[in-house]
């Protein structure tokens, strides 16, 4: 069945599945009052360096100071001075302009984190205007493919070409023409960045990288992508010009969703999401996991459950935790769950089925974007391993600490609720012809749908041609609502 890509978009977020055989591996949502930052290359300002840790505070006009490590402070600095192996206090003072790139997200209470080191990325390639050196994916292992790619860029290179390359493993398939496409496109991008760098007030945004959708077609599309739909006609318009200048592979898969069930409905995109919110994941085979996410690490628990086949004991647990290991992959790429991961299989005597078990999990996060690395079993018999993480996860994007358990636990945020409602009211209005709708929902939720989100519910009720009208209902929950039709 190949790789399908679904893409949902309405005025308030745009939410990007990508299935595989099937089956959803990977969720992306981008609101409009929060678009991501990662990539985006900022004129910032430093308001404090830290000798002790080798760190700067950084402000690029967000709400907090973005972090910057000694690490991340380029060898050739913004003003032209080498800067490598210097203590930071000798390369950055308070109250300089530095231009920097975000690679990582405001995660929890921590700021951005940030880079001098700018890299601009195509469909191909990786510019890095400050470097001077041809790189190759790590994904490519063969040394003689990584080899013969190098000398293939460097015969597209003109002799004396400016800045250094990465090659993408999406590469080995592109052509010469696409590869000159490319670097044209990422020296282009830099000569804009140059020229606003020189404009640009302090605290501002000099470079703003591509919208989720434009980013899953020049990252995600591959060989193997049957299709692409999109239920928007403004979005695939936009995305049929993208293809067509940059990203050639995705011209043909790029379909119109025009379908009476939303694109997420109809392909069972939403109960994916509701599950990859629960603590709890069943197996097929009768066990179960547990995810628990803190702000150190993630825990990963595998349980037999009502799991009794096989001949013994030690047959079932195996069987378990070999369905656990590619259960646990899958869900790491859809929940987006990154930085340290503990995983407790459950306990296994033979040596032979912990490296079995193990091996399954490597197979399993290959399949993954993300970098991530497995340590092996400790001496107690978990399993540590680490996926970069530089977006939200899909729980901490979704849902917020509880008020009432005091942050043991976590519910959806009002503004998830109120765009579940416009969904389930543009659902509702193809299915009944009813006169108005009225919902009924708890305070929080009715007061951001008379605020914050009171224009969309206007257009909402514009584009549907019937009257909406709201009900507080002080005994519902947050996550509780009634469209009652009339």
């Amino acid at each position: 069945m190949g790789q399908e890509i679904l893409i949902n978009v309405t005025p308030q977020e745009t939410r990007v599945a990508v299935l595989e055989q099937g089956i959803a591996q990977e969720l992306h949502i981008e609101r409009s009052s929060s678009l991501g930052i990662v990539g985006n290359v900022y004129r910032g300002k430093v308001c404090r360096v830290l000798p002790g840790m080798q760190s700067a505070f950084v402000e690029i006009g967000l709400q907090r100071a973005a972090f910057l490590h000694a690490a991340d402070v380029m060898e050739c600095h913004i003003d032209g001075e080498p800067t490598i192996e210097r203590p930071i206090q000798e390369v950055l003072r308070e109250g300089q302009n530095i231009i920097v790139q975000v690679i990582k997200e405001p995660i929890g209470t921590k700021g951005a984190r940030l880079t001098t080191e700018v890299s601009i990325a195509g469909r191909f390639l990786v510019f890095l205007p400050h470097q001077n050196h041809i790189g190759v994916s790590q994904r490519i292992e063969d040394e003689d493919e990584r080899e013969l790619l190098r000398n293939r860029l460097l015969g597209l290179l003109p002799e004396k070409h400016e800045g250094g390359f990465i090659i993408r493993t999406m590469s080995e398939t592109a052509t010469d023409k696409e590869l000159l496409a490319d670097i044209e496109y990422l020296y282009k991008v830099w000569k804009k960045i140059q020229l606003e760098c020189k404009t640009a007030g302090e605290r501002s945004l000099v470079f703003y990288d591509l919208s989720l959708p434009r980013r899953m077609l020049r990252d995600v599309v591959n060989d193997e992508t049957v299709s692409i739909r999109v239920d928007s006609k403004a979005m695939y318009e936009q995305l049929k010009e993208f293809a067509d200048l940059y990203v050639a592979k995705a011209v043909k898969p790029l379909y119109h969703y025009q379908g009476e069930r939303p694109i997420f409905d109809f392909y069972n995109i939403e109960k994916e999401i509701e599950r990859a919110l629960s603590r709890k994941v069943e197996l097929t085979s009768g066990g179960y996991l547990i995810f628990d996410q803190t702000e150190a690490l993630t825990t990963v628990d595998v349980n037999t459950g009502s799991f009794v086949s096989g001949k013994n004991l030690s047959d079932t647990i195996f069987k378990t935790n070999l369905e656990a290991a590619q259960c646990i992959a899958r869900q790491l790429r859809l929940r987006n769950l990154g930085g340290i991961i503990i995983i407790d299989f459950i306990d296994m005597d033979e040596d032979a089925q912990r490296e079995t078990v193990l091996a399954e999990l490597q197979k399993a996060v290959d399949l993954d974007r993300a970098r991530t690395n497995i340590n092996g079993f400790t001496a107690l018999g978990l399993v540590e391993m680490t996926r970069k993480r530089t977006r939200e996860s899909l729980a901490h994007l979704l849902c917020e600490p509880c008020e009432v358990c005091s942050g043991r636990g976590e519910h959806k945020t009002a503004q998830t609720i109120c765009y579940e409602i416009m969904r389930e009211l543009l659902r509702e209005s193809k299915q009944f012809n009813a006169k108005e709708f009225k919902i009924i929902a708890s305070t929080d939720v009715i007061d951001l749908l008379l605020d914050e989100e009171a224009q969309s519910l206007a257009n909402l009720s514009d584009f549907i041609n019937k009257r909406v009208t709201l009900q507080v209902d002080a005994q519902y929950a947050r996550e509780s609502f009634d469209i009652i039709w009339i």
